[in-house]
């Protein structure tokens, strides 16, 4: 009886020296990645209107010397600090105008003290911006773009810091009672514009497949669901090629006729297209009457800004998967009279036909954007 009751004993011992063990030393199967830092609710914009209003000077002092034996030591008030600029520079670590407050105000410079103590002149106020950002005035004149990660752009001046009665004081005026006050800084409202900076644009209307053939073709995860609209920004997807060259291909939010008319998402995201070298025309060949989409494209496009249409291009045909879509193939080749590239970015068939062309399309034509 003695032996079982200290087996018993001992088991239970072992038992929770293993429940211990496994507290303090097991690990979740499914561990989880820590959260993002910054704000991940910032919601994406490619165009802000900012009220930038820079740094006021200091005000001057007026102040007069007094210690023990020299009674009338004279005026020694100082002088104001400078304010401070308000200056946009650029990072890579932005990829949207989504920071960007409706009023950005710089910093102040401190007021002069008595004892010929001068203010200090106020710390720039440094704004981060996406590259691609174009600052216009507010009656549309283009200000300066900033495309270079070293590149930054003075918004506004601060004011200059005011005169102290030490400043003043001469041989006809060895007393003044009178400073200067501190300058305003400058003040303007400035429109920011930020176009995506992109070798290609993907154009289509909506569930065309843009988002699925970029996630077949690159890294990028757009979001993909089977309703209209999905994609509400802009994403960018680095294509890799084996001599190390990449292009750099943006997913263009679907777009509808009357886009140019502001109608569906509107022309906002008309703008990013003028800076892609050449386009690719996603059409879904699964619809009915599918080249009365490539017409469509291509009107509004040339409705926003004319010429666009005809920059170099390519057509793709999407969703071969499909049985409505090898049937319209045939008479969609011979409506267009143009190549077309038939895919399934889904089950990413001849994907490597439609990278290969899309490499010769870009080199042959980049010289005349990129020099």
């Amino acid at each position: 009886m003695l032996v079982f009751y200290q087996h018993a004993k001992l088991l239970n011992a072992l038992q929770r020296c293993s429940y211990a063990l496994r507290k303090y030393t097991a690990s979740p199967k499914k561990p989880h990645k820590e959260k993002a830092e910054g704000n991940t609710s910032e919601r994406f914009k490619d165009l802000c209107k900012v009220h930038v209003v820079g740094g006021s000077g200091g005000q001057g002092s007026v102040s007069f010397m007094r210690s023990a034996g020299f009674e009338f030591g004279g005026p020694d008030g100082g002088n104001g600090g400078n304010g401070g600029h308000v200056i946009l520079t650029v990072t890579r670590d932005r990829n949207s105008l989504g920071h960007i407050v409706p009023t950005i105000r710089g910093n102040h410079g401190t007021n002069g003290r008595g004892e010929k103590l001068h203010g200090k002149n106020a710390d720039h106020l440094y704004v981060e911006v996406p590259l691609g950002t174009i600052v216009r005035s507010e009656e549309g004149t283009e200000l300066t773009k900033l495309e270079e990660e070293q590149d930054y752009y003075i918004a506004v001046r601060g004011g200059c810091g005011g005169k102290g009665n030490l400043f003043y004081a001469n041989s006809q005026d060895t007393t003044p009672r009178y400073a200067q006050e501190g300058a305003p800084g400058e003040e303007r409202v400035l429109y920011f514009e930020l176009k995506i900076l992109a070798d290609v644009g993907l154009i289509g209307f909506p569930n065309a497949g843009k988002s699925t053939l970029l996630r077949a073709i690159s890294r990028a995860r757009p979001k993909v669901s089977p309703y209209p609209f999905t994609t509400l920004h802009p994403h960018i997807g680095m294509v890799i090629y084996d001599d190390f060259h990449q292009i750099a291909v943006a997913d263009i939010p679907g777009l509808i006729e009357g886009a140019h008319k502001n109608k569906g998402l509107g022309f906002q995201f008309l703008r990013h297209l003028e800076r892609c070298t050449c386009l690719l025309y996603v059409i879904d060949l699964s619809v009915s009457e599918p080249w009365t989409q490539l017409e469509c494209l291509k009107s509004e496009l040339e409705k926003y800004q004319p010429g666009l249409s005809e920059r170099p291009n390519a057509v793709i045909g999407n969703k071969m998967d499909l049985k409505e879509a090898r049937t319209h193939f045939i008479e969609f080749q011979k409506r267009i009279d143009l190549p077309v590239i038939p895919i399934s970015a889904e089950h990413r068939q001849n994907l490597v036909q439609l990278l290969k062309h899309l490499r010769k399309l870009f080199d042959n034509n980049r010289e005349e954007f990129y020099g």
